[in-house]
């Protein structure tokens, strides 16, 4: 075990050999024995050992060896020293070795340390980024979970903050094919992080990037198995995977997959969904995932059987009008209640698909089944038109600030709930039915108009209440539907599904499937 004279001595050796460093073994290996001795020779060995590791490849193992030892050692600076050297290390066949290493350190709880580890692994990125996500993604795979946790959350806050010139298109590459692995057995709240990763990658920002990553999501959804709405897992998985899936469509990467399989085999299952998370409204955001992936629907299969589906789904929500006593009063105790939010989804959805058979309600439903339709319709708008002109009424004059508290929120979604059902039932008392209108969900941002461009009179984004009431039945409704006081809730408002563990338990116990024993060998 060497002093700090004979370190000193060594290093003094190598300093002064210049380029023949390289003949001076004996005295590299003294300062590599460093690392056994007190603190004091340890603070010159985390120095010396790196300074002059390149000259001697034939002791690169020796020295990595040494040096990790002090990234272990009881002292905090000389912890943090030797991470901060750990780079100049990573040379040539060195660095996936170094960037497996770097990977596990993340576990540390020192803030300091894990910065510095950052840091180290950002710096051998830029070195060798093919290396360096080798190491990454070894202990993804193979390491302790939380030096997995804390791998994908870097790959996801880190890559981002890369250049274009370390992250090429085969490195990308390497990303996918990597992640893909990874993927076959994740939990929810690593999917949704793998999903951020992909969709940030520069070569899959192209359509037939776009439809690959489609395609990872439907297979992680498992659109192939039956539906089984009593199990939480299988129905928050289904909504987890759409919820990635949404911003991926588009006119050129369609929903079709996913719609035909909300049709087939989520809708007649509506009523029994079940949920690990607490006060969710599971329907109604299932139907607001099918209200938004049915604008990017390509063509179908079953159109007319799944168009039925959800038309059949669309009535249970359309009540009858009530029956009327001999005095012209209701017969029954209380009005049916309208579930303005259920109908907007559901209605909406129709209209999209319903483009694609325009013939549908003409053609495809018996003459007794189409009245009895325009019948719930008609009942349906002179509801609506009451309670549009209340919410103008409480909202006139408002603006700014005002519109801000929770109650005229709630208020301004509610009016642009029942706009956009009064739109779409315009277009379907049309003869024949028309789908030309188009609407903003409620919950949607607004797109802005561009300068010189028209709004069109069927656009009922805006939350601010027209100077009109738009046109419909003239007929008071005041003994057809009262509305009801606190229909509406702050859920109303643009609906987030948060991650909250909903893949009830850890990797090997949740029905993501099992990653199996993994070896819990030493570090490194």
């Amino acid at each position: 075990m060497p002093t700090v004279e004979e370190l000193y001595r060594n290093y003094g050796i190598l300093a002064d050999a210049t380029e023949q460093v390289g003949q001076h073994k004996d005295a590299y290996q003294v300062i590599l024995g460093g690392v056994k001795g007190s603190t004091k020779e340890k603070q010159l060995a985390v120095q010396f050992i790196p300074k002059f590791f390149k000259h001697f490849p034939e002791l690169a193992d020796s020295a990595i060896n040494a040096q990790l030892d002090l990234c272990e050692d009881e002292d905090v600076s000389i912890r943090r020293q030797a991470i901060k050297e750990l780079p100049q290390f990573a040379t040539g066949e060195n660095l996936p070795r170094v960037a497996d290493i770097l990977t596990q350190l993340l576990q540390t709880d020192d803030s300091a340390e894990f910065n510095l580890v950052n840091n180290a692994l950002l710096s051998i990125f830029k070195m060798d980024a093919k290396g360096t996500l080798g190491g990454l993604f070894s202990q993804i795979l193979q390491g302790e979970d939380i030096v997995r946790e804390r791998a994908i959350k870097f790959l996801s806050t880190k890559l981002k903050t890369l250049p274009d010139e370390v992250l090429t298109k085969e490195v990308e590459e390497l990303i996918l094919t990597e992640s893909k692995k990874v993927l076959e057995d994740v939990t929810g709240e690593e999917f949704v992080l793998f999903m951020k990763i992909l969709s940030g990658l520069k070569s899959l920002q192209t359509v037939s990037g776009r439809q690959q990553l489609v395609e990872l999501v439907a297979e992680q959804a498992d659109l192939e198995q039956t539906f089984s709405p009593s199990d939480p897992d299988c129905v928050d998985r289904l909504l987890q995977c759409t919820r990635q899936a949404v911003p991926l469509f588009s006119k050129n990467v369609h929903s079709t997959r996913f719609v035909t399989y909300f049709c087939e085999q989520v809708l007649p299952n509506l009523s029994t969904l079940t949920t690990p998370v607490e006060g969710l409204d599971i329907q109604l955001e299932v139907l607001k995932l099918l209200a938004e992936m049915s604008s990017f629907c390509g063509d179908m299969e079953k159109l007319e059987t799944n168009l039925r589906k959800l038309f059949d789904k669309l009535l249970e929500y359309m009540p009858l009008p009530p029956e009327e006593a001999e005095n012209g009063e209701n017969a029954g105790n209380e009005e049916p209640k309208l579930q303005f939010s259920y109908v907007e989804c559901l209605l909406y959805s129709f209209h999209q698909l319903g483009r694609k058979l325009p013939d549908f309600l003409t053609a495809k439903l018996n003459a007794e089944k189409l009245k009895d339709f325009k019948i719930r319709l008609q009942y349906f708008a002179r509801g609506l038109q009451v309670y549009i002109r209340q919410l103008r009424l409480a909202l006139q004059g408002k603006t700014g600030e005002a519109l801000k508290t929770e109650e005229n929120k709630i208020k301004v979604v509610a009016l642009k709930i029942t706009n956009n059902i009064n739109v779409l039932i315009k277009d379907l008392f049309h003869i024949p039915p028309s789908y030309k209108s188009t609407v903003t969900l409620s919950w949607k941002p607004v797109q802005k108009v561009e300068i010189g461009q028209k709004r069109t009179s069927e656009d009922t984004s805006s939350g601010s209440p027209p100077k009109k009431s738009p046109g419909g039945p003239k007929r008071d409704a005041r003994q057809i539907y009262n509305p009801p006081s606190g229909k509406y809730s702050s859920n109303l408002g643009n609906f987030s599904y948060e991650q909250r563990g909903a893949f009830r338990g850890n990797r090997g116990g949740r029905g993501w499937g099992t990653r199996g024993n993994r070896s819990r060998g030493r570090l490194y």
